[in-house]
């Protein structure tokens, strides 16, 4: 079955039908996700679905959108809130250069705050980058992220920095962007990624892939996200779940 490794369930979108959507992903073979937290209304509701859901975790972070409210005591509840069961990661965290909400300045050291609560509470990271490529391998690099590991959410850069990703000891996850017909650099990475360094995802409720592009994502469709990596590789849908379901409950230690 398959591992939806980042999902905003929690997002107002779903607010009217989320046991629907469970029961709809449940269908498309989608019997796991990890639900994504990256505020403090996100994180609530991210921890309240683990908790009430056998099969849904969390992870939970401060998104670099919103570094420039990041305070000591914002800091001191995350870091109470991450010890909390089924708590699998730290994320989405990283550089947002498309937004630019705050300065860069800022977005680092908030990273970089992060990164080394993760390396104290032995948890792997979840990366969001948006036009910040460079920068972002910086700092993993510089921070010693090997330590942990974690996931390049969303991965959208190309098959040579997908490499040096690989070599600091990330895992490189899919969305639906790899089902858009000019994705072509996400595309050829997919096809080369070792397929124990993969995972799927929809970061739904945004980047719907084909056929739905366009409208909301929802969970279930990482199936779709799953069908087309396989295709492009030439290998079984199901053999690919089995494969990404595999290395997300290694890197966030779930035992099944």
């Amino acid at each position: 079955m398959i591992f939806d490794s980042h999902t905003h369930l929690n997002a107002e979108q779903f607010n009217e039908d989320i046991p629907e959507t469970i029961e709809r992903a449940k269908e498309l073979g989608v019997t796991e996700m990890a639900v994504v937290g990256f505020d403090t209304p996100t994180i609530d509701k991210s921890l309240e679905l683990s908790r009430d859901h056998p099969d849904i975790y969390s992870i939970i972070g401060w998104h670099p959108t919103e570094a420039g409210s990041y305070t000591k005591e914002i800091e001191t509840r995350l870091q109470e809130l991450l010890q909390t069961p089924k708590v699998v990661a730290l994320g989405e965290i990283g550089l947002d250069y498309y937004w630019m909400e705050d300065p860069k300045e800022v977005q680092d050291r908030v990273f970089r705050r992060q990164i080394a609560i993760a390396k104290e509470m032995k948890l792997p990271i979840s990366i969001h980058m948006r036009d910040a490529i460079e920068d972002t391998y910086q700092v993993l690099k510089e921070e010693g992220v090997q330590d942990i590991g974690g996931i390049m959410h969303s991965y959208s850069g190309d098959s040579e920095w997908m490499k040096r990703f690989l070599d600091l000891g990330m895992h490189i996850s899919f969305s639906g962007v790899v089902s858009f017909k000019k994705a072509v650099e996400v595309q050829e990475a997919a096809q080369i990624v070792p397929l124990d360094r993969m995972l799927v995802e929809t970061d739904a409720p945004y980047l719907a892939p084909v056929p739905y592009r366009g409208k909301r994502n929802e969970p279930g469709y990482t199936r779709y996200v799953v069908e087309k990596i396989a295709e492009l590789r030439e290998m079984s849908w199901e053999e690919l779940a089995q494969q990404t379901t595999k290395n997300a409950h290694q890197l966030f230690r779930i035992e099944k």
